[in-house]
C-alpha cells in the first residue's frame, strides 16, 4: 500500500484541531510545500509557505516559517504536498486575461484563502488536482474555503459549512424587517415594493406591475425570481438598494 494511502488519517490532526478552535485570529501557516499560485508574476514555488489570517492570504513564499513562533501561528507541515487554488480561473488558463490584476482565484496576498492541498503525485497541475478532488476526495489532505477547513485528511472537517439545499426555498416571513417597504429610485422612474410575504411588485415609468415575483434576502444580497421565470439580483449598501443600475431608497 502506498504512502498516499496510509498517511492520510493522522495528517496534521493537531493543527486541524487548533484551526477549528481558533477564535482569537491566530494566523495559519502551511509550510514547506510546492505552491502553484497561478499568479503570472509569482508563478510556482517549491519549499514555500502560505500564510493566511482569517479569510485572507497575507503572504506566500519561502522562509515565512521563521516568524511562525513570533506570530503564534498555527503551523501545518505540508512536506510532500502541492497547494493549488481551490477555484480554477479557466479564462486565465486559456490566456483570456489581459492583465495580471484581472486574474481571479490566485494564491496571491490579498485574495481569499481558498486552497487545496494534495500529495505532489496527485497535483502535477491545477486541473489534475481539482479532478482528483472531484473524483477521489478521500485523497485530499486539505480543502480550505475562506480560511476554514472543508475537507481534511480525506474526510469532512469538523464544523464545516453545510451546502445549500438544492431547489427554490419557501418564501420567508419578513415581518418586522427594515427592508420591507417601497423602494424608489432617485429619478422616481422605478419603485419596487418588497412585502413581508417575500413578494415584490415593481412599477416602471408609471407602468404598474411591470415585474412581479418572489425574493430572498441573504445578508446584503437580494435575489429575485420573477413570475415570468427570470432571475435577477440586487445589493443593499447601507440605506440604499442597488439593482440593475438603479439606486433606490425606502420611500
Amino acid at each position: 500500500m502506498s504512502t498516499t494511502d496510509t498517511d492520510i488519517a493522522g495528517w496534521n490532526s493537531k493543527a486541524l484541531a487548533e484551526i477549528v478552535s481558533n477564535d482569537t485570529g491566530r494566523p495559519v501557516l502551511f509550510t514547506n510545500a510546492r505552491i502553484l499560485t497561478m499568479d503570472p508574476l509569482i508563478g510556482t514555488m517549491t519549499g514555500a509557505d502560505i500564510l493566511f489570517v482569517g479569510s485572507l492570504i497575507v503572504a506566500v513564499g519561502p522562509s515565512l516559517f521563521t516568524a511562525a513562533e513570533d506570530d503564534k501561528a498555527i503551523v501545518v507541515d505540508a512536506t510532500g504536498m502541492t497547494i493549488v487554488p481551490a477555484v480554477m480561473d479557466t479564462v486565465a488558463l486559456a490566456g483570456g486575461r489581459g492583465q495580471r490584476t484581472e486574474h481571479v482565484a490566485t494564491l496571491t496576498p490579498g485574495n481569499a484563502g481558498d486552497l487545496l492541498v494534495m500529495p505532489d503525485e496527485l497535483a502535477t497541475d491545477v486541473p489534475g488536482a481539482l479532478a482528483t478532488l472531484m473524483s477521489r476526495p478521500e485523497q485530499v489532505r486539505a480543502l480550505v474555503a475562506a480560511g476554514r477547513p472543508v475537507l481534511w485528511a480525506g474526510k469532512d472537517a469538523p464544523g464545516r459549512a453545510t451546502a445549500p439545499t438544492v431547489g427554490i426555498p419557501a418564501s420567508p416571513d419578513l415581518t418586522g424587517s427594515p427592508r420591507v417597504g417601497v423602494w424608489i429610485d432617485q429619478d422616481d422612474f422605478l419603485s419596487q415594493e418588497l412585502t413581508a410575504e417575500g413578494r415584490y411588485d415593481e412599477t416602471r415609468g408609471g407602468r404598474p406591475h411591470a415585474y412581479q415575483g418572489r425574493y430572498w434576502i441573504d445578508g446584503d444580497r437580494i435575489d429575485y425570481l420573477d413570475d415570468l421565470g427570470f432571475w435577477a439580483v440586487g445589493y443593499f449598501r447601507g440605506h440604499e438598494l442597488h439593482h440593475v443600475g438603479y439606486l433606490m431608497h425606502l420611500g
